[in-house]
Parts: C-alpha cells; sequence; structure tokens
C-alpha cells in the first residue's frame, strides 16, 4: 500500500486518509474517501498506460477525472477521483427489470457519446494502435478460426451456423470501449455516473459495445437487447446475430487459456443464447 498512498497524496496534495484495496483480477486497487489508486508492476501489460494516455481526452462527463498516472519505482500507475456508487455488477444482480432498463437506457447513452466523439490526433494514435483484441474482425477471418479448432463436433457445427448469420465485414472507425459490461460502469442509485476502464478502447463499431451492455445483463439480456434496438434503430434479428458472432470470436480467442470453461460457454452459444427459445 506504500506505493498506493505516496502516489495519491501526491495527487491531492495532502493525506488520503484510508485506502482499503479492493477485488480486481488485473491490477491492484486501492480506494479512499475520494480517490481510486489503481497499480501495476512497471513490467507488466502496458493497457494501463493506454487508459492514462485516453482519460484526459474522452467526452465530459463520461468517466471518473484522471488526477495522475505514469510510473513511481517499479509501478505504472494510475490515479483517479473518486465518484459515488458502485458497479451495477455482472448480471445485474439486484435489479428487476424497469430497474435494468433504466440504467441500460443510460448507457446506452453514454456509448452513443463515445461512439459520436472526433478524438484528437492523439487519442485517435493510441485508438488505432491495437492487436489482439480478441474481437469479431471479419467473417473469412472467423470462419478459418473455426476450421482450426479442436472442439467437439456440436461446438463446430454450432459456430459454423454463427458463421453464415454472420457479417462478412466490420467497421474500425468509431471509438468503442469494447468492455463495458456491468462490473465496468458505476452507478450511484439509479442514476449511471460513469464509465470506467477504458485499457481495451480501440476504434472498431459500435455493436462491439452493444454486445458487451446486453450480454451481461443476466436475465435481462433479451429486455436490454430489444431497448438498444429501439434506441439505435437495428433491426432485433441483425443485432441478435452480430452479438452472437462477437460472443463466438471472443469465446474462441480465450479457448486456449481456459479450455474447460470456455467450452461450456460455447455449449450455452451454440444452443442458441441470443434468439428466444
Amino acid at each position: 500500500m506504500g506505493d498506493a498512498r505516496t502516489i495519491a497524496k501526491a495527487a491531492l496534495g495532502r493525506d488520503p486518509g484510508p485506502l482499503e484495496r479492493t477485488s480486481s483480477q488485473s491490477h491492484q486497487v486501492y480506494v479512499g474517501a475520494d480517490v481510486v489508486v489503481k497499480l501495476i508492476a512497471a513490467d507488466g501489460h502496458t493497457r494501463l498506460d493506454r487508459e492514462i494516455a485516453l482519460a484526459s481526452h474522452l467526452p465530459p462527463g463520461l468517466t471518473a477525472p484522471l488526477l495522475a498516472g505514469g510510473q513511481h519505482g517499479d509501478v505504472r500507475y494510475a490515479c483517479y477521483r473518486r465518484l459515488p456508487g458502485s458497479a451495477p455488477g455482472m448480471g445485474l444482480p439486484d435489479l428487476d427489470e424497469p430497474a435494468a432498463l433504466a440504467l441500460a437506457r443510460q448507457g446506452i447513452d453514454k456509448l452513443t457519446a463515445l461512439h459520436a466523439w472526433t478524438p484528437p490526433a492523439e487519442a485517435r494514435e493510441v485508438l488505432a494502435n491495437v492487436s489482439g483484441h480478441g474481437g469479431y474482425t471479419g467473417k473469412d477471418a472467423f470462419e478459418d478460426r473455426i476450421e482450426n479448432l479442436d472442439v467437439p463436433p456440436a461446438i463446430s457445427d454450432g459456430l459454423k451456423e454463427i458463421a453464415s448469420r454472420a457479417p462478412a465485414h466490420v467497421k474500425t472507425t468509431v471509438p468503442v470501449h469494447a468492455d463495458c459490461h456491468w462490473d465496468n460502469w458505476l452507478a450511484d442509485g439509479p442514476e449511471l455516473v460513469a464509465l470506467l476502464d477504458f485499457e481495451w478502447a480501440r476504434f472498431g463499431d459500435p455493436l462491439d459495445d452493444w454486445f458487451f451492455l446486453a450480454r451481461f445483463s443476466g436475465p435481462h439480456l433479451h429486455a436490454v437487447l430489444g431497448l438498444i434496438a429501439g434506441e439505435t434503430g437495428i433491426p432485433l434479428d441483425v443485432l441478435r446475430a452480430e452479438c452472437e458472432v462477437r460472443e463466438a470470436s471472443h469465446l474462441v480467442a480465450d479457448l486456449p487459456f481456459d479450455r474447460q470453461r470456455v467450452l461450456r460457454l460455447l455449449e450455452v452459444l451454440v444452443a442458441g443464447l441470443w434468439w428466444p427459445q
């Protein structure tokens, strides 16, 4: 915690008070009364640098204000002003459908603002410079990956069926968050306050974000999907197919790292998760 306290004190110009470590899969994260500090070893992945580079350029009111970012000794860090609220959580576990849709509608508004943002040159360079994001890059590439998979025939056949509905090409011209599941949002009661963690942000297609918003809405997936279709004007069947192939692409990319879990998810996916039963 020593690094976090030193960083927070320098950013605030005073002692930050108590800092509590909170759970994170890829960083050490410390939360104080009015500050959040993210740390990672200097020789770890560089996605935090990406987030820091974008933070000051993003549309106003979209994310938490960055107080400071850089390297301190053997760690890289980002220090943010703490905003009120907490993450709604994967699957929106504590929300009934009206409350889930109220948050989703606000999420659509915030993501639409991101998608309409015209980044300055410095931010454009960051958004364009990404590789290996695991998302959908086009039908030919997806079909090639399916052909080379070592999976049960039922899963392979299901993936080929998904590919048959997939678009041939994708946009790479719109700023997208590309990881906007509900653990990366901050809500203060019924108000959606901010979108956090821009480490995967890149140029892509708005559908890259609509997929995440719907997929991690738990039992509200189809209701949120319908809301997105209504708010964006995307035909619902088109939206289902676009989300389906994006999920398939992410799972196929994760297969070498967690085979048994991903195979179980692929079985659910090819059974028709995105389509009414």
